[in-house]
């Protein structure tokens, strides 16, 4: 277990010249992680707990399709008066928001079902809020889960330049006003995400400097076929019922509040003063266990809020869903009692903002923190 100087020394440590390059390695000690999974295996086994297909994912799941089915029916084919249209179309964004948070993210972690056609389904719901299973798999299930915060490997950390998120990532002289212009840039990122960044990752075959493979027969047509679909549900059909400025207005409106609410709900798991930017200590190899790794770059938040953790697919217990991305959400409140208690007897740091508000002002803070001229961790 590192102690505290050590994880000082890491801190200050300069980030590899071209980590993409090699594979990391963990430490080999997997004393704690082995005994926090023995406890969850056994509560849920005491308690009846299902891992997965559990009756209350299934009951959420058709109230969160079916208001983002009704909430698209209304603003397309019955709302015209605008003080209505504005209102349902930030619905609609909150509602796609939702799927993804909810539905699509527990299947692609295959935490939705125990059966693979089920978990497949479920995943390809991301195609029709206009994103990619595919690419989705490669840089938050691989890239993001396996280096969290880890700059160069973990892509959900890198903007490209536009804002600095860790102290070993190039500083530029406007990341000064990161921690105010960031925000509109949060509600830009789905627009970039639907009509650019999936196209371009995949005829590229990488994604912020990584490898990935390209989609290929079944995939391919997975993909090809959800840009269609999304392209007309979001412009298609309701150009023959709308004039174009309506059109993209209301569908601007719609992936505003998606994009904020995706950006900030990650953020506020990782991008905190609290999480750790590790770097690896030796060539190829970090200094901490995987198990530890998650706990320590990542943040609870909200943890009280019955309403957070129903809206947000139990995202504000992101440790819990580090550490247990196979386990359906909707047991992360039961088990984070147990995994906080394991890592106090191991002397593992666990990190918990008691609000929503106090997960922003922290991350306000390291924003502010990193576009400063001598930014350290």
């Amino acid at each position: 277990m590192q102690s505290s100087e050590k994880r000082e020394q890491a801190k200050r440590r300069p980030a590899p010249a071209s980590p993409r390059s090699e594979r990391l390695k963990f430490s080999g000690e997997n004393a704690f992680q082995a005994e926090l999974r023995r406890r969850v295996e056994a509560y849920l086994k005491s308690t009846g707990q299902s891992q997965r297909d559990c009756p209350r994912m299934y009951a959420k799941t058709g109230i969160i399709i079916g208001v983002f089915a009704a909430t698209y029916v209304l603003l397309v084919f019955v709302v015209s008066a605008w003080w209505l249209a504005v209102p349902l179309a930030v619905l609609l964004g909150l509602s796609a928001a939702a799927i993804g948070f909810n539905v699509m993210h527990d299947a692609g972690h295959k935490a939705y079902s125990k059966h693979a056609w089920i978990n497949h389904l479920m995943n390809i719901t991301v195609e029709v809020i206009g994103g990619s299973s595919h690419v989705w798999h490669w840089k938050h299930g691989v890239f993001h889960h396996t280096y969290v915060n880890i700059t160069g490997y973990d892509t959900d950390i890198d903007m490209g330049g536009l804002a600095r998120f860790t102290p070993h990532q190039k500083r530029l002289r406007f990341h000064r006003w990161q921690h105010w212009y960031v925000w509109f840039l949060y509600g830009l990122m789905a627009v970039k995400w639907h009509l650019y960044d999936d196209f371009r990752d995949v005829i590229r075959g990488r994604m912020d400097g990584h490898k990935f493979p390209r989609p290929k027969g079944r995939e391919l047509a997975v993909f090809l076929g959800g840009k269609a679909i999304f392209l007309l549900l979001a412009f298609g059909i309701p150009l023959l019922f709308h004039p174009l400025w309506a059109v993209a207005l209301f569908y601007g409106v719609a992936v505003v509040v998606l994009g904020v609410v995706l950006s900030i709900v990650f953020q506020l798991a990782h991008c905190v003063e609290e999480a750790d930017f590790p770097v690896p200590d030796e060539p190829g190899r970090m200094q901490t266990s995987w198990g530890i790794h998650q706990v320590e770059t990542t943040v609870d938040f909200a943890r009280r809020s019955r309403l957070a953790a129903w809206l947000l697919g139990g995202l504000n217990y992101q440790i819990e869903h580090h550490l247990f991305s196979r386990i359906c959400h909707v047991n992360y409140p039961a088990i984070s009692k147990l995994v906080e208690e394991t890592c106090h007897e191991f002397g593992v740091r666990y990190t918990v903002h008691d609000s929503l508000f106090a997960g922003l002002r922290s991350h306000f803070r390291w924003l502010r923190r990193m576009g400063q001229a001598q930014a350290t961790a």
